[in-house]
């Protein structure tokens, strides 16, 4: 029986950075599947830089987004048809993005059956992600492998990390944090990324001073604390870092980084990363670095929909205990949530490179 060729494989999800962080997973599954399968992405500006440094993308296609001129959606149009692609596999479906690959004759294009947007599409996947039974990361999984079973192709079996970074980068990494910040390495480095990005709710910056205060009273060697901040974030990590040195922490705030990729990097060197459920969060995740999740309660934001695609035992996360109070942060116990932080945190590792095989 012959052997099914490598493909030529575009895949879309053109919006927020955890959520592209989240598919990082079913690029590695497409990627992995075959020698031969060369895989693009076409995303917003915001992510293509990441989308540079992942391992599984050989092509990065920038999309304008749906504001853009009629001359530029020209462009991309005629960049999809000279690609000459196999497949579109199209993680979050919009009628744009349908439309422009059913008009650049993609011959097999894939995408989750929700909302008028699939009839552009001639093979969809019922998934109803609207219950949240799955993680995110979990039903583009699925449909990646949906996609290689409608190809032929075998389906590679995955493990963490996503991110297989170089094996003298945490090290790198840490030599360089340790020398700007004056870190213990001796100690356990915990990183808080306080900021939202204006979308996921998050503890408040009292509420982050007095769990990071709990939790190292909790231990039994105090860790070396950093916090990160995006754009614009940068006062207010300096103003919590102020407030937690007062309270005897040791407590840092890492030096603003050249660009997305290089504060990625910096991320490696956590023992342990704290957030919401914001792009840095799952940057950490598929790094494998262990992490603390805060997460609304409601249905479309819940801690098993937008879980963290690192080993299980790398992952905690926390929410309001009550429906009625779905986003409301400060309904968390902070102090109770310390304990089990500081009973949880597992002992520094160095992260393993992924297993590939087929099932």
């Amino acid at each position: 029986m012959p052997q099914p060729k490598g493909q030529r494989l575009l895949v879309v999800r053109n919006d927020k950075l955890g959520d592209f962080m989240l598919a990082w997973p079913a690029l590695a599954c497409l990627k992995q599947a075959h020698p031969d399968n060369h895989v693009s992405v076409l995303v917003p500006h915001y992510t293509a830089a990441l989308a540079r440094a992942c391992p599984w993308v050989d092509e990065v296609l920038v999309d304008p987004g749906d504001d853009a001129s009629r001359d530029v959606q020209r462009a991309l149009l005629a960049q999809l048809r000279a690609g000459r692609f196999d497949a579109l596999l199209t993680l979050f479906s919009t009628p744009r993005i349908g439309w422009l690959g059913w008009r650049a004759g993609i011959a097999l294009r894939l995408a989750p059956a929700t909302k008028w947007a699939q009839v552009f599409h001639n093979r969809r996947i019922v998934q109803r992600r609207s219950r949240s039974q799955r993680p995110e990361y979990r039903y583009n999984l699925e449909l990646a492998e949906a996609l290689l079973t409608q190809l032929g192709q075998p389906i590679p079996i995955l493990e963490p990390p996503y991110w297989p970074l170089p094996t003298t980068m945490r090290g790198e990494q840490r030599q360089r944090l340790a020398r700007e910040c004056g870190l213990d390495a001796r100690r356990r480095w915990g990183f808080v990324h306080g900021g939202s990005g204006g979308s996921a709710v998050n503890l408040s910056p009292a509420h982050y001073a007095a769990l990071v205060a709990s939790i190292d009273v909790r231990l039994d060697t105090p860790a070396e604390w950093v916090l990160t901040s995006g754009p614009g974030e940068h006062a207010a990590a300096a103003a919590l870092c102020d407030d937690l040195v007062d309270q005897g922490v040791a407590t840092r705030v890492m030096p603003p980084r050249d660009d997305l990729v290089d504060f990625a990097h910096s991320l490696s060197a956590a023992d342990l990363l704290i957030a919401g459920s914001t792009g840095p969060l799952h940057i950490a995740g598929c790094l494998d670095v262990p992490t603390v999740g805060f997460y609304p309660a409601k249905r479309s934001a819940t801690p098993l929909r937008w879980q963290t695609c690192n080993r299980d035992a790398h992952r905690l996360a926390f929410s309001p205990p009550a429906a009625e109070h779905a986003t409301d942060m400060s309904r968390i116990d902070i102090e109770a949530a310390a304990q089990a932080i500081a009973d949880w945190w597992p002992a520094p590792t160095a992260s393993p490179m992924p297993a590939t095989g087929s099932r």
